[in-house]
């Protein structure tokens, strides 16, 4: 290699120990996208945390109302499971065949996680307003007021990932899969992923040990 060609490239050898670092301009887009947007879950994971710290302070301060066991239904906290952990699955079906460009297998992937995604959520609301109307609402007691507030602040992330997941089909049916679409798929997934293990964490510490209080 001559001394012009050395030079031209970023940074020669200052030390002379025979190793040339060359500097190849910013990141690709995707990979800066992807780098702000784990930040992002990041904090969310922190806010849930908050969450979770909350629920296990408060979880024996029932004020004489119902402790976990007398109220949760494990049948419907299983289907709720087996229904998140499947969408899982499914968009991450539809994100590689969004990254081959097969539209049929990215629609059939994004519809079923929307199906699943909103057969969690009925199952969800119906908790909810079967709890409320028997009078236990998150003014009943603390230990209410944590879960409502845990899993109501879940129920929220999915029905957003529900509209996200939406906006996602529409933009592949108006634009293709072009590049920045493919980007927004890419946190969509990411987003997704994260609600699945967020709701692991509520399942085994809000309803597995909760059963057993």
């Amino acid at each position: 290699m001559s001394m012009t060609a050395t030079v031209g490239r970023a940074h020669a050898d200052p030390h002379h120990i025979g190793v040339v670092i060359e500097h190849r301009g910013p990141a690709p887009k995707r990979i800066v996208t992807a780098y702000g947007f784990w930040v992002f879950l990041l904090s969310d994971i922190v806010m849930f945390s908050c969450f979770f710290a909350a629920y296990a302070v408060l979880v024996s301060q029932t004020a004489d109302g119902p402790k976990g066991s007398e109220i949760f239904e494990q049948r419907n906290v299983a289907i709720e499971t087996v229904c998140l952990l499947l969408s899982s699955f499914t968009c991450g079906m539809a994100s590689i065949a969004a990254d081959v460009r097969n539209r049929f297998w990215f629609y059939l992937g994004m519809a079923v996680t929307c199906v699943l995604g909103l057969i969690f959520l009925a199952i969800e609301f119906r908790e909810f307003a079967d709890l409320v109307s028997r009078g236990y609402g998150p003014s009943r007691s603390a230990f209410l007021s944590a879960f409502f507030s845990l899993v109501g602040c879940h129920g929220l992330h999915v029905s957003a990932g529900v509209l996200w997941l939406l906006t996602m089909m529409a933009q592949v049916f108006a634009k293709g899969f072009r590049a920045d679409v493919l980007r927004r798929m890419m946190c969509f997934a990411l987003f997704w992923h994260a609600l699945d293990i967020i709701w692991v964490g509520v399942f085994s510490v809000v309803y597995l040990l909760g059963s057993g209080v």
